[in-house]
C-alpha cells in the first residue's frame, strides 16, 4: 500500500488534512550566491520554572547557515542534544511533561566543551520563549551571554499570521506536521523547520522576521515615585508593579516609543511636574536575559 499516495488523496480533499511526521536533516534551499551566517535553534528541559533554583537536565541546539538577505534558513549544518543529572529526584509532573525520567539522567553530563564549540562564530541564537531559556543557558553556560538573541515565541507577529495560539506543536500541526513535542532537541528541529518554511500570512520565512528585529532596542520605563492615585491609570497603560523595586514599569520598543511614554508620563502621572524616571535600554545581546544592566536617569 503507498501511504504517500493515500496521503496526497486525502489531501486534496478539503474535508481532510493530512499531518506528517517531521523529517529532519535535509536542505531548506538552494544555496544563494551570497555569503552564508550561522544560526542556532536552542531548547531546554529543566526540573522548574525558577532559572534561579531550577536546573537544565537537557539540552538541545540545532546549527544552521542561513541567507542573511532574505533571511531563508538553507541546511543543517550541526547539532547536539545532552542530558544532565540535576542531582536530585524529578518531580512527577516534570517526567511527565518531558518523558525524562531520573534512570536516564543517573550519572549524565552536558558536553560543555561541545557546546561552546558549536556557539563559535554564531550570528543569532534563536528560542521559542527566550524570556524562558535564555537565563538558565547563562547560568549553566556563561558563553551565551555574550551572544545575540531572538525569540520566535515574541519576534513573530503570530496574530498577524491569523495562528490562534503560539505554541510551537499547534503551529507545526497547522503548518502540516507533527514531532516528538518536549525533547529539547526535537523542538530545536521542529522550530527550524517552521522557521525554513513561508509564514501564512506574510509569505516570509518564519526566520526573517526574527532578523529584522535583531537591530532593535527596547526601553523599560520605570516611573519613580508615581503617586498612589495614578496606579490604575499605570495599569490601563500597560505598567507592571515590581513589588522588590516598588515601582512601576514598562517596556516599549525603540527611541520613538520612548519619547511618546515621557511625554504621557509627564502630562498623566506627574500633572506635568519635573519628575526623575529610570530607563533601562537593552538590545538583542542583553534582551531576554535576567542579568541587571545599568539604568539611566531621566528628568522629565
Amino acid at each position: 500500500m503507498d501511504l504517500e499516495k493515500l496521503a496526497n488523496i486525502l489531501s486534496a480533499d478539503p474535508n481532510y488534512r493530512v499531518l506528517r511526521r517531521l523529517k529532519t536533516g535535509k536542505d531548506y534551499a538552494p544555496l544563494p550566491e551570497g555569503t552564508l551566517s550561522k544560526g542556532i535553534v536552542v531548547d531546554t528541559e529543566t526540573t522548574g520554572l525558577d532559572s534561579n533554583s531550577d536546573k537544565i537536565i537537557e539540552i538541545g541546539l540545532v546549527v544552521f547557515e542561513y541567507d542573511p538577505v532574505t533571511g531563508q534558513p538553507i541546511r543543517i549544518t550541526d547539532a547536539y542534544g545532552g542530558l544532565e543529572d540535576p542531582g536530585h529526584i524529578l518531580k512527577a509532573e516534570t517526567t511527565e511533561i518531558t518523558g525524562i525520567t531520573d534512570a536516564m539522567l543517573k550519572g549524565q553530563r552536558i558536553d560543555d566543551e561541545r557546546v561552546e564549540a558549536l556557539l563559535s562564530e554564531t550570528s543569532i541564537i534563536i528560542a521559542h520563549n527566550a524570556a524562558f531559556d535564555r537565563p538558565f543557558l547563562e547560568n549553566r553556560f556563561p558563553v551565551f551571554a555574550d551572544l545575540p538573541w531572538g525569540c520566535s515565541l515574541t519576534d513573530i507577529d503570530w496574530n498577524a499570521e491569523k495562528l490562534g495560539s503560539r505554541k510551537l506543536d499547534y503551529i507545526a500541526y497547522q503548518m502540516g506536521f507533527f514531532y516528538n513535542a518536549h525533547r529539547a532537541q526535537d523542538d530545536c528541529e521542529a522550530l527550524l523547520e517552521i522557521l525554513a518554511n513561508p509564514l501564512p500570512v506574510s509569505g516570509k520565512p518564519g526566520l526573517k522576521p526574527i532578523l529584522d528585529r535583531l537591530s532593535e532596542t527596547t526601553h523599560t520605563v520605570y516611573a519613580l515615585n508615581s503617586p498612589f492615585r495614578t496606579k490604575d491609570l499605570l495599569k490601563t497603560q500597560n505598567y507592571r508593579w515590581d513589588p522588590e523595586g516598588k515601582v512601576w514599569f514598562r517596556t516599549v520598543q525603540g527611541p520613538i516609543a520612548l519619547n511618546e511614554e515621557i511625554v504621557w508620563l509627564k502630562a498623566n502621572v506627574y500633572a506635568g511636574a519635573n519628575s526623575e524616571i529610570e530607563v533601562e535600554i537593552r538590545n538583542a545581546k542583553t534582551r531576554f536575559s535576567q542579568r541587571s544592566i545599568p539604568r539611566n536617569t531621566q528628568i522629565i
